[in-house]
């Protein structure tokens, strides 16, 4: 059976549509916006992951070339891995969603978004995230918190919610907001400086849209969603190795956090005490209880220490800055090159200039666009000081130099 519901925002009709396409995903939903529509897809595996404790959840976008009426660059003609822009897209699915998961879900979770039709007038980022909220809301998946999004711009002086690609061009904000009925969980923006009236106004203007996004997927997830699985309770065995960890490292966690010195001494300490711990207890309880009991307490411990005593693990107060330092012309031959130092944190940059014949031209499904200014930024295993993939950008190193 089709399912069809529609709501007004922005001036446009948001419809979503269940029942057509994608039957044997755990939840599936197509979202239109103008005439631009999405697939969002939600499954889970039926069994926690063996070994694991944290959600292994994964969020990918799609982009097709069909969806804009064009042939994928180059000689091969099909989409290969995923452009930056779908990358950041899928970050940002992800960043509102996964704080929203228990503690206890340790299934697989995949969510797919594929981008079906785009019209060159309506962004897909802010709507990827509601399909991706529906879908998940209407699966079998235990996820009960449906979440809300939209981007306000700001054209004329006027607030906008959800800007077309020629009125973002023109905007002095950019500002996409995702959050539950109640409660904001991500911001991202961009844009020229506004006063900080006109950003409050944005943002309660994001959450009345979004609050209104989440009433439309609870209804949905009335009609047609099915039933949940729930989320395990915390086992005795869990409580327990939790308590013993407690009792036995709780002081002594807070005592080495506040320990001077640099960051590689005070990880090797921790990890001296964690070792220590687990070793203790494993007789009695599960190490990997044991483990999970100890990150837990390292957060709560440092989390302490920045409330109650008003200072960093590494000893500065709130407000004191870690040393900085810099450096110009350090590579030879190279058209620019710095070194920026603050603390223990480093980065090298190196400038390359180039003819406008050089200039990117991007794909995309809004306007076509070229870039003058291309940032790559790289983060090696070497830079925290282990061994680890070296080779193809990463997605966090996409997001990164986004930033």
């Amino acid at each position: 059976m089709i399912n069809q519901f529609e709501m007004e925002v922005g001036g446009r009709v948001l419809k979503f549509e269940h029942g057509r396409v994608a039957d044997q995903a755990g939840g599936a939903i197509t979202v239109q916006y103008g005439d631009t529509m999405l697939l969002a897809t939600a499954t889970a595996s039926k069994k926690p992951k063996p070994g694991v404790d944290f959600l292994p959840l994964t969020v990918d976008v799609a982009e097709k070339a069909y969806a804009a009426g064009k042939l994928p660059g180059g000689f091969f003609k099909r989409e290969g891995r995923p452009a930056a822009e779908a990358i950041l897209a899928s970050r940002m699915i992800d960043r509102p969603i996964r704080p929203l998961f228990s503690k206890t879900v340790h299934n697989e979770i995949q969510i797919i978004v594929t981008i079906l039709a785009s019209d060159g007038v309506n962004p897909y980022p802010a709507i990827g995230i509601v399909g991706a909220s529906a879908a998940l809301a209407i699966s079998d998946i235990a996820f009960n918190d449906p979440i809300g999004a939209c981007v306000i711009g700001l054209v004329d002086g006027e607030l906008v919610v959800n800007p077309t690609y020629e009125e973002l061009m023109t905007s002095d904000l950019e500002l996409l907001v995702a959050g539950t009925g109640d409660a904001t969980m991500m911001v991202e923006s961009g844009g020229n400086f506004v006063s900080e009236e006109v950003l409050l106004d944005a943002l309660e203007l994001a959450q009345e849209v979004n609050g209104a996004i989440v009433e439309q997927i609870t209804e949905i997830q009335s009609q047609v969603g099915k039933e949940k699985w729930e989320a395990p309770e915390v086992s005795e065995e869990e409580k327990a190795a939790e308590k013993a960890t407690r009792d036995l490292v709780g002081e002594e966690f807070i005592k080495t956090l506040k320990t001077p010195g640099d960051k590689a001494g005070r990880q090797a300490r921790m990890e001296s005490v964690m070792d220590d711990t687990i070793e203790k207890l494993s007789e009695e309880h599960d190490p990997s209880h044991v483990k999970s009991s100890l990150y837990a307490l390292e957060t709560e411990a440092v989390r302490t220490t920045i409330l109650e005593d008003g200072s960093r693990p590494d000893g500065r107060k709130l407000d004191e800055l870690r040393p900085l330092n810099s450096e110009v012309g350090y590579l030879p031959r190279v058209h620019g090159s710095s070194i920026f130092t603050r603390g223990e944190t480093q980065i090298m940059g190196v400038l390359t200039l180039a003819s406008a014949g050089e200039r990117q031209r991007m794909d995309s499904y809004g306007p076509e666009t070229e870039k003058h200014f291309i940032h790559h930024y790289n983060f090696p295993p070497y830079s925290t000081g282990e061994a680890g993939r070296f080779g193809f950008t990463g997605r966090r190193e996409v997001g990164h130099g986004a930033l």
